[in-house]
């Protein structure tokens, strides 16, 4: 009887179990290490390469090459962008709000790489999985509770194994497939970068002291001097809160965030520097870089604004944040983040309409926004002009504050 994921921490394989195991693989250090590792205590490694947009096309045959050349079973690519928006974009969209009112949540990649790898593991008829995360970071965690979450499998983290004795893993693992007659990449960065069609991380060096960021900690989005002189104006439109049109041409989600990446990244904007507290309970530092996300947040939230209620823009950030911290920590499928998603998708039933957005560096704005639904009073504008008398407006504020004005007189 095979062991469950939760109650198996080895990595050797007994006489009953299957010899296939699903490795989601990147072709960098870790989890090249790990493919000779399982494959000499017996197993059949099979790699999964779930490309979620941060790759180009030679690094993309790098890593299905890589994957050749250390051996594997079989190897599969995915295209993971149609996943990445249905399964992440949209709803974060709705929520509209990042981790800890900043972080916009460029890891969520991670869930889907998982769904990839299992769907691999199913078509083996396997319940192996195994991953090339750390024991000091967070995607350990997500990894984890989202294989759990989907059913009983057995999790193998070679590079946690590792780390029981070595204390200099990189030099261990580049060492280990020296030995075996694998090469090793030999460029080295200075910052550890996670690139995805959701947009760029980079931490390591300086960033990690709380000192100013390096000229090399720059990702896809242009610096002052390189921004165009002149605007940028997009238009996107939106049905029930989802972006289905840019600038009057019908697109899939995940082509309309690759092109807002390209359009904002070229005038710097969605670079910021967060400092958050991590799953683990560290403090963890780092550059970002999400220009289509955060213009995408930014058409989105002016079009909520003008069509939800007083209440239901009041509300609904409460939702947003419980949904963002659930999905930051590896709650992807816990059956509270599916009922935050059945109030957020209720919330944008009448998010139907255009938002046009302009930039001209650093910061985007939200310049017009047209809809069906736009609240707005056709006998009175706020500031300018009112369809009510001056009687009915002073009745208003002696009763809205009449608990304010009572405890003043009580207590004066």
């Amino acid at each position: 009887m095979q062991q469950s994921a939760s109650s198996n921490h080895g990595s050797r394989i007994t006489n009953h179990e299957s010899r296939d195991i699903v490795l989601a693989f990147s072709g960098g250090l870790d989890t090249s290490f790990c493919v000779p590792y399982l494959q000499e205590r017996g197993w059949n490694v099979h790699t999964v390469f779930a490309d979620t947009g941060g790759v180009d096309a030679d690094e993309r045959e790098f890593i299905e090459k890589r994957a050749a050349e250390l051996g594997v079973a079989s190897h599969v690519t995915v295209d993971g962008g149609p996943a990445i928006w249905s399964g992440f974009v949209k709803p974060f969209v709705w929520a509209g709000e990042g981790y800890q009112g900043q972080y916009p949540l460029l890891v969520s990649d991670r869930y889907l790489i998982v769904d990839a790898s299992l769907a691999r593991a199913a078509e083996l008829g396997t319940n192996a999985i195994a991953h090339g995360c750390t024991g000091m970071g967070n995607d350990q965690v997500r990894f984890d509770l989202a294989i759990k979450a989907s059913g009983d499998y057995r999790i193998l983290a070679p590079i946690r194994e590792i780390q029981k004795e070595h204390t200099q893993t990189r030099v261990y693992e580049q060492a280990y497939l020296e030995q075996r007659g694998f090469g090793v990449r030999a460029k080295q960065k200075a910052y550890t970068i996670n690139e995805n069609l959701l947009g760029v991380t980079m931490s390591g060096g300086e960033i990690d002291q709380w000192e100013a960021p390096g000229e090399g900690a720059r990702g896809w989005c242009a610096p002052r001097g390189a921004w165009p002189v002149e605007p940028l104006t997009v238009s996107l439109r939106f049905e029930r809160g989802e972006a289905v049109e840019l600038d009057g041409k019908i697109l899939p989600g995940e082509q309309i965030l690759a092109k807002l990446n390209r359009l904002f990244a070229s005038y710097g904007v969605g670079r910021g520097m967060y400092t958050g507290d991590t799953v683990i309970g560290l403090k963890g530092r780092i550059v970002y870089e999400a220009p289509g996300l955060v213009a995408l947040l930014t058409a989105h939230r002016a079009l909520e604004e003008a069509v939800l209620s007083k209440q239901q823009n009041r509300f609904k950030p409460e939702v947003a944040r419980k949904w963002v911290e659930l999905v930051y920590e590896g709650f992807f499928h816990d059956p509270l983040k599916t009922d935050l998603e059945a109030f957020l998708a209720s919330s944008q039933q009448q998010v139907t309409g255009e938002v046009v957005l302009e930039t001209r560096g650093g910061r985007v704005d939200a310049v017009a926004v047209k809809s069906p639904h736009l609240l707005h009073s056709t006998g009175a504008t706020y500031a300018q002009s009112a369809d009510w008398g001056v009687e009915e407006a002073e009745g208003f504020i002696k009763l809205f504050g009449m608990s304010s004005t009572l405890w003043a007189e009580v207590n004066r």
